[in-house]
């Protein structure tokens, strides 16, 4: 089992979407990179944690790879956007992608520059080591399963219709 922490805006869109693809194990919603120790959803909307909310995706590798994940959340979101996506507003809703292993890093750069190339845009989102992952509210966790018809920013249905992988060769090819 690996782990990934993944952030897009609010967290219950990020936790419905990948609690359906096929080769995640588990997952739990919280507040990552955080200047305070176990932050509340309060303190973290305040901006003065620099906590971003975000997912921790436990993943079996052998049925779904980094290079999937990442395409999945760029998909998903916006990653040229800064500090927002859709009515989520704020720095606790940046886009990133958080992780364990050093390794992870080129794969990541690499699915964030070939998204750069097939939109023409900048992308914003955050690529950092995890310094820490703090569980979210209970009440958070699951939001939308327990909630179908709260907010989400995403259109969950229609994105994992929609979402076709490109495979690409390894990181140290030129892309």
């Amino acid at each position: 089992m690996r782990k990934i922490y993944l952030a897009g805006g609010c967290f219950w869109g990020i936790q419905g979407y990948f609690s359906r693809v096929a080769g995640v194990l588990e997952s739990s919603v919280g507040y990552a990179n955080s200047r305070i120790a176990n932050p509340s959803y309060e303190i973290v909307c305040s901006g003065r944690s620099g906590a971003v909310e975000a997912l921790e995706l436990c993943y079996d590798e052998g049925r779904l790879g980094l290079s999937e994940i990442v395409d999945r959340l760029l998909a998903i979101i916006d990653p040229a956007a800064l500090n927002y996506q859709a009515n989520d507003i704020g720095t606790q809703y940046r886009n990133g992608v958080y992780y364990l292993q050093e390794s992870d890093e080129a794969v990541i750069q690499e699915r964030i520059k070939l998204w750069e190339q097939r939109s023409g845009r900048k992308a914003v989102t955050e690529v950092l080591p995890l310094q820490n992952f703090y569980l979210a509210e209970s009440y958070h966790q699951n939001y939308l399963q327990s909630h179908p018809h709260g907010y989400c920013h995403i259109d969950i249905e229609a994105s994992l219709r929609d979402f076709i992988y490109h495979s690409l060769p390894t990181p140290d090819t030129n892309l």
